[in-house]
């Protein structure tokens, strides 16, 4: 079975915005004071929500257009990888030869599940 490019690319869509949620999700908690209202009115947080209502749908749209498991999914790891990259751009966290080589090693990985 081939895996169609629009399904690698809702996939990768869906790992930059698996990422992005999370990002959110931890900068929301940061202005989050502790009440309900504070969770429910918190912008980032409900951001984050919707980057995750948007990954499930995007992983629906790529399992209709068909495609292996074994390709998809691997690929969703990246989110590690845009996670890190996001936390660098927005909160100048450093991404150090370590983690380089971990990103390194998820690439390598997900090409090999791929095969």
């Amino acid at each position: 079975m081939t895996t169609p490019a629009i399904s690698i690319i809702f996939f990768v869509v869906a790992a930059f915005l698996g990422a992005l949620g999370q990002y959110l999700y931890k900068t929301g908690a940061d202005l989050a004071g502790g009440s309900l209202s504070s969770y429910l009115l918190n912008w980032r947080l409900l951001a984050g929500v919707a980057c995750y209502i948007a990954v499930m749908t995007l992983f629906v749209a790529a399992f209709r257009k068909g495609g292996a498991l074994t390709v998809l999914y691997p690929i969703y790891a990246s989110t590690f990888i845009w996670a890190a990259v996001l936390a660098f751009a927005f909160q100048s966290i450093p991404i150090r030869p370590v983690n380089v080589a971990g990103m390194g090693m998820l690439v390598i990985g997900m090409f090999l599940m791929g095969k």
